[in-house]
């Protein structure tokens, strides 16, 4: 049985993945927290749940983000991160600086469709539309593994291509 990124499910899918383990439901919300509050890289840090179901679980699942490989600060202080996904492809988030705080541009896909001719992500054509983890770990990472991340306040999704095409996946990651 292929193991499962559980950064891509649902509260209702990890709730359902628990009971089939024949766990209680509110187990799913403490991971859920794990993920996305505490910015929880593996099942090991949960130490909210017992050794013997981290154990179990971590059978069956992983807790799969995207790399940050390169941060790059411009002049005017915006940052770009640069992620390596699982299947080796790459793409960019951008911080941008406010007053008290930063915003964030998370990418929903690899790659471009548009085709906009000024565009060097055009230029590579389009790969993919990301996975619900893939965008909310962009999120998380930034938070959770760089100085600026406490300060990380909003964000907005953008390119390379258009978040409305992929509508869906885009809002699924602000449903969690």
């Amino acid at each position: 049985m292929e193991k499962r990124n559980i950064a891509d499910m649902t509260l209702e899918e990890l709730e359902g993945f628990i009971a089939h383990l024949g766990k209680e439901k509110y187990r799913a919300k403490q991971i859920m927290k794990w993920l996305y509050q505490q910015g929880a890289a593996s099942f090991e840090e949960m130490t909210t749940l017992s050794k013997a179901f981290r154990e179990e679980i971590a059978g069956l699942a992983y807790v799969g983000q995207p790399v940050i490989e390169e941060v790059q600060t411009s002049q005017d202080g915006t940052k770009k991160i640069l992620f390596k996904l699982e299947d080796g492809l790459f793409i960019e988030s951008v911080l941008i600086p406010g007053k008290n705080h930063w915003t964030a541009c998370l990418s929903t896909q690899a790659g471009c469709a548009m085709g906009c001719c000024f565009c060097l992500t055009a230029k590579q054509g389009f790969k993919r539309n990301l996975k619900p983890s893939e965008i909310t770990g962009q999120m998380i990472m930034m938070q959770f593994r760089i100085p600026e991340g406490p300060s990380l306040k909003t964000s907005s999704s953008w390119g390379w291509g258009s978040p409305c095409r992929i509508m869906k996946t885009s809002l699924l990651p602000s449903a969690s």
